[in-house]
Formats: C-alpha cells, sequence, structure tokens
C-alpha cells in the first residue's frame, strides 16, 4: 500500500514544493534531476540525490534499465516508490513517451526520405501504440498515483511536413487525453520536441491555446527549440503563457560550456518573477561513457548557480 505521504501528494502535488509563498529565487529546494541519466541504478540515483542534498527526482526509464516506470508491473512500480520515500525523495515529474508516435494521417517528416516498404513497416509497427495511447494513459496515471506525483509529460506525435495543418489533430488528440487525465486530477505536460509536431516555444503556445484544460500545462525545455533555430531566451519564452509552465528542464549543454549555452542565472530569475514555482529538472542529454560524469559536471554547476 501507499505510504500517508505518498497518498497525500496525489492531490497536493507540488503545491508544497516552494517552501515559501512568494519564493525570491531558485534555490536547491527545487531542484531535480531525471535519474536514469545520472545513475545506473534506483540505488545509485539515490545516491546521486543524497550527494548534493536533493530531495526531488524526475523519473523517465529505471536506471540501467529500457523500462519506463509506467510500464513497471506492479510489485516493482511500488518497491520503486518505497525506496524513494525511505530515503526522503518526492517525485516532481513522470516523464513518459505518450504520443512520441506516428500519428495516422500525418506522415513523419524524417521518414520521407526512406523507402516505401520501410515507411509501410514503420506504421505498421507503430500503429498499435498510437491505437493503446488512452489505455497507455491510464496506466501513466495510475503510475504517477502509486509515486505520489501529479504530473506526467506528453509529446505531440511524430512531426509532420505540414505542422499548421495538422495542428487541429494533434489538438483533438491532447484535448481527448485531458479529459481522461483530469478524472484523475493529474496534470499532462505537453514537451517542445524537435522531432514533434510541438517543437518550438511558437507551437508550444499556440497548442496551449487549443487545448485549454485547466489539467494541460507546459513542459519547457528551452534547448529543445534550437532545432529550429529559436533563440529560447528571452523570445522564445516571451511566447509561452507564463502561468502554466508547470516544469522546468535544464539539457546539460546548456548549463555547461558548450555552445549551446544559455545563461541560466537570468532564466532562473525572470521564471521567479514571472510567478514560477515549480521545480527545475535536469536532464543531462549528453550521451557515451560520459554520460553520469557530465550528469556530475552539470549538477554540479547548477547547484552552484543557485547557492
Amino acid at each position: 500500500m501507499n505510504t500517508r505521504r505518498q497518498f497525500l501528494s496525489v492531490y497536493t502535488g507540488l503545491a508544497a514544493l516552494p517552501l515559501l509563498a512568494k519564493p525570491r529565487s531558485v534555490d536547491l529546494s527545487r531542484i531535480s534531476f531525471i535519474t536514469d541519466e545520472a545513475a545506473k541504478s534506483s540505488k545509485d540515483a539515490v545516491a546521486f540525490a543524497k550527494q548534493y542534498g536533493l530531495k526531488w527526482v524526475e523519473l523517465r526509464n529505471v536506471p540501467g534499465e529500457r523500462m519506463e516506470y509506467f510500464h513497471l508491473p506492479e510489485d516493482r512500480l511500488r518497491a520503486e516508490a518505497k525506496l524513494l520515500d525511505e530515503n526522503g525523495l518526492r517525485v516532481s515529474f513522470l516523464n513518459t513517451s505518450l504520443m512520441k508516435v506516428y500519428v495516422p494521417g500525418i506522415m513523419p517528416v524524417r521518414w520521407l526520405k526512406e523507402t516505401e516498404e520501410r515507411r509501410a513497416a514503420r506504421i505498421k509497427s507503430e500503429t498499435p501504440k498510437y491505437e493503446r495511447r488512452l489505455d497507455d494513459l491510464k496506466k501513466a496515471l495510475h503510475a504517477a498515483k502509486v509515486l505520489g506525483v501529479d504530473k506526467v509529460r506528453v509529446f505531440s506525435g511524430w512531426r509532420g511536413a505540414d505542422v499548421p495543418a495538422v495542428m487541429p489533430q494533434v489538438a483533438q488528440i491532447l484535448n481527448e487525453m485531458a479529459e481522461v487525465a483530469a478524472k484523475e486530477k493529474i496534470f499532462l505536460l505537453i514537451e517542445n520536441e524537435g522531432a514533434c509536431n510541438v517543437g518550438s516555444c511558437a507551437e508550444l503556445a499556440q497548442i496551449a491555446r487549443m487545448v485549454p484544460s485547466k489539467w494541460v500545462g507546459l513542459n519547457w525545455d528551452p534547448m529543445n527549440g534550437m532545432a529550429f533555430k529559436e533563440q529560447p531566451f528571452p523570445l522564445g519564452y516571451n511566447l509561452l503563457p507564463k502561468k502554466r509552465i508547470l516544469n522546468v528542464q535544464i539539457k546539460g549543454k546548456t548549463i555547461l560550456e558548450y555552445p549551446e549555452k544559455l545563461d541560466w542565472k537570468a532564466i532562473l530569475d525572470t521564471l521567479v518573477k514571472d510567478g514560477y514555482k515549480g521545480p527545475v529538472g535536469l536532464e543531462t542529454h549528453i550521451f557515451g561513457e560520459i554520460q553520469i560524469q557530465k550528469s556530475h559536471e552539470s549538477m554540479r554547476e547548477i547547484v552552484r548557480l543557485v547557492s
């Protein structure tokens, strides 16, 4: 069974995350990280959090495994929740691959250079995932309840060649999903992702207007819009409906010395000025043997920035 703490957190969500009613800055109490990018096991992820004095984690895949949390068997899911609870950690965000899929009628632009046979094989493979989207959503919402989190990530389908033309179809799908999430009082957060129909800040703002449910918010990842040569801050950020930003993610290349580096002090200060009270999570996304090392380097820089 869930602990009382987990049970209550389903309903309180992150409302209690900022300890001050009007936080003057983003401090360590609001920093989180995606565990499978910083550790090779769940226990190592706990150790990573303790090393930096963190109280929050973002979940996606089980560290060291190619298995999303919401696909775990019930006993394993509850064991993972228990491990976090016993170590004083709460889940700030459940990242899922929901709607990172082929949507019938929207041919992914990146498939266009492939042979007809290859495209047909892809469609055959991905259509069942699209068709079970609501069943998978219900599984994700259940996992969120077990994990004590009220925010679940969702995407917008693989990106088509004519995004403006397909946005109404995408919005219709997300509105349908929002109705399911609303019944469980769990927020769906649409992420801007370059491979999907909602990739830039402008598109994120557009889909927010088309999916007006109060149970749908935004997961803003500034680096993802760079795929469209977008200046994510301040220009891209200024397009977004500020009150609907419910989670923010930092890519490692935007906090370390890479060409993509952003002025995160200015971003965090502006978020707070605009009333943002949610968490900020590290998604390292620097792959290969150096990934965990870069996770530590990124987190050290984040801690330095917010201390």
